[in-house]
């Protein structure tokens, strides 16, 4: 199997090449590109399964990169890495579209853990298509559609709708989401507002698409995307 590539933000040169280096050894093929413009035109020249992108960059930043990325409509993963560390914070690199988040400094062993997540559930999605009721889920695309229309999504509703999609008839706890949505290692108390912002966001857009709601509110549970798609 082919190496995964990714492509590295970084402008701390020093941390930079430590990064690289580490992420070499542990079998990734690494591009490094040390401001957002070079990483921009990094990725409209090549191919890439994931991006580690530094928030602070001398000229474009990398929340800006992101939602360029966004924009263009790459869906590759994207971890943020950065000095910030408030709630607030978090939740804009989150909203921006990011994957995961991870607060410097941090251990390097923690990085490749989180590539190796990102990286199989892209694996695990690949060349996918979930079809409940109206919805038709593209999983290899990022693409959803409800009677052939493309339903426009935030790539955070998006990910909560495909992670429930391919759970469907199961209950999945916040705690759940906030582990393999939002890829957090602890459960952030206030990460709950947050997930009820986006899935309030989603649950509104799949009733004026599909005429109903698919998804079901397990009080004191979570929540569970009905398998024959029924009203919840």
């Amino acid at each position: 199997m082919a190496e995964a590539r990714i492509l590295l933000v970084e402008d701390d040169r020093s941390l930079g090449q430590r990064l690289r280096k580490g992420l070499g050894q542990a079998g990734y093929a690494v591009h490094l590109a040390v401001d957002g413009q070079s990483a921009l035109e990094a990725l409209r020249a090549e191919a890439f399964d994931i991006a580690v992108l530094d928030w602070m960059l001398p000229d474009i930043d990398g929340i800006e990169v992101l939602r360029t990325l966004r924009a263009e409509g790459r869906r590759l993963p994207v971890i943020f890495l950065t000095a910030r560390g408030e709630v607030d914070d978090r939740v804009d690199g989150l909203d921006a579209g990011a994957d995961d988040y991870m607060t410097k400094p941090f251990a390097l062993a923690e990085l490749c853990a989180r590539v190796r997540t990102l990286l199989r559930r892209g694996s695990a999605t690949r060349e996918r298509i979930l079809e409940i009721g109206k919805l038709r889920i593209d999983l290899m695309a990022n693409r959803v559609e409800v009677g052939g229309t493309p339903l426009d999504l935030t790539p955070r509703e998006y990910s909560l709708l495909a992670f429930l999609a391919l759970r469907q008839g199961d209950a999945v706890s916040r705690t759940t989401l906030t582990r393999e949505v939002w890829q957090a290692e602890n459960r952030f108390t206030s990460l709950d507002n947050v997930i009820d912002v986006h899935m309030a966001n989603l649950r509104k857009k799949l009733r004026a698409a599909c005429g109903h709601d698919p998804i079901t509110t397990l009080r004191g549970v979570g929540y569970r995307m009905e398998a024959a798609g029924s009203e919840g």
